[in-house]
């Protein structure tokens, strides 16, 4: 006779976990830290941060920081857990924190106060600085020979999917001062990013990179996220060779582990492996976002995206076609306003058509930067709003439009391109198009003498030709809200 052992989610988390706990406790019972608190690290600098760790239960732990008069003395849980706040400085000097117990001594060296940003996301945010095989990153040479920097320090996750959340990552690449050596392989858009803003804030920058090629936004939400849009059986889930493709699997294995960890912000470039399912993503990614920031335990911390780029995905059909990577920017653009302190980098101007690894990641890391510049650090001359279309107005057989962020008024290099318009039988004609007064365009085709609708690079291939004056661009756009046209 046989029998089926059933055992319910809840004791098999309780049980996972508690292997980890065990695990961590060594049979010397020595001290253990996380892997991403270490020397070299960055600690979010002038507030106040958590050192945690593992040990024998109920041990007596002395932790000594540099900056602190005061020696603390704390106590291990009776599962080994145990954690420490403490504030740290603006100061600019090297520090180190003692930790001792009965068995064991941990000093960790060179320690930094600085500005820490998460950098998440798929292979966009993956690539290295080098490039990809056959995919280079321009000025990429440059920029690896000028990286020496002891004030910006790199830390990579290791790509690994888990079915249960991980108290610590078990593959990774540990706090490095940025060198040629290093940043060679460290994700492009993290470090264009993480070394301009060093350079004008003129203190330490700590990037923690932890991105996995082909990931869908399901892949980093966890469990409590992501169940109230999608039914999960998790005790039934198999891992598979996708665990970038699979639910909760990387938060588990990517994420959960860092969310004890102060951060300023985050840097996000992913959806393409969501672009058949634009108005699920516009739920998922917000509520993506939501929940990291609750689990971070720091409030609404600032959170900067990527709109993916244009690329010919091989379906490049006018408008009746639902895989037109329209409606995904389209989504990405319309989430800017169900997530608070987020920011959007629009890359209209720099997709490649046969690459969906665009090469220009400089470009994107800038518009990330004007984002930070402006919106978290208070530099209010820099642009970081690209031009968004706002409303229109019919008059003289053509549709005017407005925008909103022309401050500076609109700019086009040379004539404006991939603007249709359409009538009430919802056919769109390709349309001329001219900027007047500097910050609205009118939109007019002889082959339709009653518009009532405009879209402008509404498709997946494109080079947006529509830009502010200081050069940032517009995201494609529609004005009506069409499901079926000709």
């Amino acid at each position: 006779m046989k029998y089926k052992l059933r055992i319910k989610k809840g004791i098999v988390f309780t049980l996972i976990m508690l292997f980890q706990i065990l695990e961590a406790q060594t049979i010397h019972t020595e001290i253990k830290l996380p892997a991403i608190v270490a020397s070299n690290m960055v600690l979010q600098r002038n507030t106040t941060i958590e050192i945690w760790g593992w040990s024998a239960a109920h041990e007596n732990i002395e932790i000594e920081a540099s900056w602190l008069e005061k020696v603390h003395v704390i106590v291990a849980d009776k599962d080994g857990n145990w954690s420490l706040e403490i504030k740290t400085t603006n100061s600019k000097e090297p520090q180190t924190v003692t930790l001792k117990s009965k068995t064991s001594t941990i000093v960790l060296e060179n320690i930094l106060f600085g500005e820490v940003w998460l950098c998440s996301g798929q292979s966009n945010m993956q690539q290295p600085v080098k490039g990809f095989n056959g995919q280079p990153t321009p000025g990429s040479m440059k920029a690896i020979v000028n990286s020496a920097n002891p004030n910006l320090r790199l830390f990579t996750v290791g790509r690994k999917g888990t079915e249960w959340p991980q108290l610590d990552i078990k593959e990774f690449t540990g706090w490095q001062e940025a060198s040629p050596q290093n940043v060679s392989n460290f994700s492009a858009v993290a470090y264009f990013f993480g070394q301009q803003l060093q350079e004008i804030l003129e203190v330490p920058v700590g990037l923690i990179h932890t991105s996995y090629g082909a990931s869908s936004v399901e892949a980093w939400m966890s469990t409590e996220a992501i169940k109230p849009y999608q039914k999960m059986k998790l005790e039934k889930v198999v891992i598979t060779k996708k665990p970038n493709k699979t639910p909760t699997f990387l938060f588990n294995a990517m994420i959960h582990p860092l969310i004890k960890y102060k951060i300023k912000g985050a840097l996000w470039y992913q959806g393409e492996a969501n672009r058949s399912e634009p108005e699920r993503y516009k739920k998922l990614f917000p509520a993506m976002v939501k929940d990291w920031r609750a689990l971070f335990k720091i409030g609404n911390f600032p959170f900067y995206y990527v709109q993916i780029a244009p690329f010919n995905y091989g379906k490049n059909k006018p408008f009746k076609s639902r895989i037109n990577t329209s409606y995904i920017r389209e989504a990405q653009l319309q989430s800017l306003d169900l997530i608070p302190n987020a920011g959007i980098a629009i890359t209209m101007d720099v997709g490649d058509e046969f690459s969906i690894h665009p090469p220009r990641k400089k470009e994107v890391a800038d518009r990330l930067l004007y984002n930070a510049l402006n919106q978290t650090y208070g530099y209010k001359a820099i642009d970081c709003c690209s031009p968004t279309y706002d409303s229109f107005k019919i008059e003289n057989n053509g549709i005017k439009l407005s925008f909103k962020n022309v401050q500076s008024g609109l700019y086009a290099f040379n004539t404006l391109k991939g603007f249709e318009i359409a009538g009430v039988d919802k056919i769109f004609y390709p349309a001329d198009a001219k900027i007047v007064n500097r910050k609205k365009v009118f939109v007019k085709s002889d082959k339709v003498s009653n518009p009532v609708a405009v879209r402008y690079a509404w498709k997946n291939w494109i080079t947006g030709t529509l830009y502010d004056t200081n050069l940032l661009p517009s995201s494609s756009f529609r004005t009506d809200n069409w499901k079926d046209t000709k």
